[in-house]
């Protein structure tokens, strides 16, 4: 349940191709930029329009005048980037997603449908078709001690080899208002977080996390 193919749909995303070939996902973090810069020139002109430089945005995506976008980005069809939206570079944000505002993006992926509306932090991590971020949720990607990220699942512990990693979050993930996903959580398919929440580890797919109250399969 950790690897890319059980956490993500790959037809949903532009970025298929970099995370078909990893057998975890956070191992495309480091290559995210690169992949950008190389599939925007490719990008049909009649669809993506280079704004700036190496910044690719659908004609048909809805840009607010007051949100900053930093390249490398390509941004989807249908796409909404909000007020007081901030896209530090390095992303990929699928089509028919909403960033909104005094939301920060940084090193991650966006599948197809992603929600991060208000008040998020979304940086080096990957969040999967139809993922949605509550008002105040983030994902912290940096340990307090500054060592490398560990992904923990139960008592098996892997080594990331990075200093930032976000979060991991499957398809139709949703997580609630001001809750925290730190370093190296790994959310499955079709969880729930519940608001207030710190979620940090392996939570498998189809559970929901009542905070303090622990992780309970769905019914």
């Amino acid at each position: 349940m950790l690897k890319t193919r059980d956490l993500f749909d790959l037809s949903h995303s532009l970025a298929a191709p970099l995370l078909a070939k990893t057998e975890y996902p956070w191992e495309a973090l480091k290559d995210i930029r690169d992949f950008i810069l190389a599939l925007g020139p490719q990008l049909p002109t009649d669809e993506y329009e280079e704004r700036e430089n190496d910044v690719w945005i659908a004609r048909d995506a809805v840009v607010a005048p007051t949100a900053l976008i930093g390249g490398p980005c390509i941004i989807g069809h249908e796409t909404e980037i909000r007020h007081g939206a901030f896209i530090r570079g390095s992303a990929l944000i699928g089509n028919g997603a909403v960033v909104g505002n005094s939301t920060e993006i940084k090193n991650a992926i966006l599948f197809d449908g992603v929600q991060v509306p208000h008040f998020n932090y979304v940086g080096d991590s990957i969040l999967g078709y139809k993922a949605h971020l509550g008002a105040g949720a983030v994902t912290s990607n940096v340990k307090s001690d500054k060592s490398p990220v560990a992904v923990k699942n139960g008592e098996e512990r892997m080594e990331t080899g990075l200093k930032k990693m976000g979060a991991m979050a499957g398809d139709f993930v949703e997580v609630g208002c001001n809750s925290v996903l730190n370093p190296g959580t790994v959310l499955g398919k079709n969880v729930t977080v519940y608001p207030l929440s710190q979620v940090r580890g392996v939570i498998a797919e189809n559970h929901i996390v009542k905070g303090e109250r622990g992780v309970f399969p769905k019914k």
